[in-house]
């Protein structure tokens, strides 16, 4: 399921081609095995009208849910972008090769970092296994420092460093913070169901009326996905914190 909310263009079309495959297969069974009584319009205008209230509900409720998840993962690049330049900063407190050597891994780190950001769903594999790779260079070099010259300057910059791996650990989990599945069957489920009263509700088979509702619940859907998706959407969170750590560490 993932694989293909990461992608909101394939939700779009799938979502498309399903809700109008209901509203038609709804008007089909009003067309072809039992019309609706005059006497029970009234109340299946009721039922449609609940319905699609349903439908609206659950949509605003999804799509909250994918807006929280998204300043969520704003506010941890910022957090992360904080640490990182404040460890820079305390390099100074260690001896100069140590701090030298520091710096460097830190440059290298934030613009892994960025790259993560700006990665692809292929691409987040092998940055991954780099930022692993770097962070065990940092925190060897910044235990040698603290483990050679054991002072309580020294063990700031310990605790700075344990704060950047916080950090990207929050990052992680954020990103891994999804829209569940069941709400996702549950929000399609109740999008089938409506299309198919609407499709059995219509006077007349009319192709553009089916269009509407599928169309308008389709567009919803593609946003919520795309909001909810790291690196699959077009709305992503750009690391503009972290890019301006990286280009602060150029200056110095």
């Amino acid at each position: 399921m993932s694989g293909i909310v990461d992608n909101p263009f394939i939700v779009f079309a799938v979502a498309l081609v399903v809700q109008w495959c209901a509203a038609y297969l709804g008007d089909l069974l009003r067309r072809k095995v039992r019309p609706i009584a005059r006497e029970e319009r009234a109340d299946f205008d009721t039922v449609i009208a609940a319905t699609l209230t349903l439908l609206a509900l659950i949509i605003g409720f999804t799509f909250s849910m994918a807006v929280s998840r998204y300043d969520q993962r704003k506010n941890y690049e910022e957090a992360e972008a904080n640490a990182i330049g404040t460890e820079y900063v305390r390099a100074d407190l260690l001896p100069a090769e140590d701090a030298t050597k520091m710096r460097d891994l830190l440059r290298r780190y934030v613009a892994q970092r960025i790259k993560f950001y700006q990665s692809s769903v292929a691409e987040i594999g092998a940055s991954g296994g780099s930022t692993l790779t770097l962070q065990t260079e940092l925190w060897s070099a910044v235990v040698h420092a603290g483990a050679a010259q054991p002072t309580p300057l020294a063990a700031l910059a310990v605790a700075g460093m344990n704060d950047v791996l916080n950090a990207q650990g929050y990052t992680q989990a954020a990103w891994l913070n999804r829209i569940p599945t069941a709400a996702w069957a549950l929000l399609g489920s109740i999008a089938i169901f409506a299309n198919l009263l609407l499709g059995y509700h219509e006077r007349r088979t009319g192709l553009l009326v089916l269009m509407v509702v599928p169309m308008t619940a389709s567009i919803a859907f593609f946003l919520i996905a795309d909001i909810d998706s790291p690196h699959g959407g077009v709305i992503r969170v750009v690391p503009q914190n972290l890019i301006a750590v990286a280009q602060s560490m150029n200056v110095r």
